[in-house]
């Protein structure tokens, strides 16, 4: 489970061994209970969310937004 980016707690990873065949590129973001995934392609957006409130939210799509070809590129570098 490579981690990406640690901010306000959230962590920032994708599963080695997601899915087969792989799913789009996309990256999971967790603290404590909390957990959401957001795809990065054709844009970033929220795939799923368990226990994070509306605000926090926008906030994590803001931190994948700003990081998004950071972690594309990880997802490829990873996964090639």
């Amino acid at each position: 489970m490579p981690k990406l980016l640690e901010w306000n707690g959230w962590k920032f990873f994708f599963y080695s061994r997601e899915g087969m065949p792989l799913e789009p590129p996309h990256v999971h973001a967790r603290k404590d209970r909390s957990e959401a995934k957001f795809w990065l392609t054709p844009v970033v957006r929220v795939a799923t969310d368990r226990r994070i409130d509306p605000r926090t939210l926008k906030m994590l799509l803001a931190v994948v937004e700003a990081h998004r070809d950071e972690f594309e590129g990880r997802w490829h570098e990873f996964f090639s």
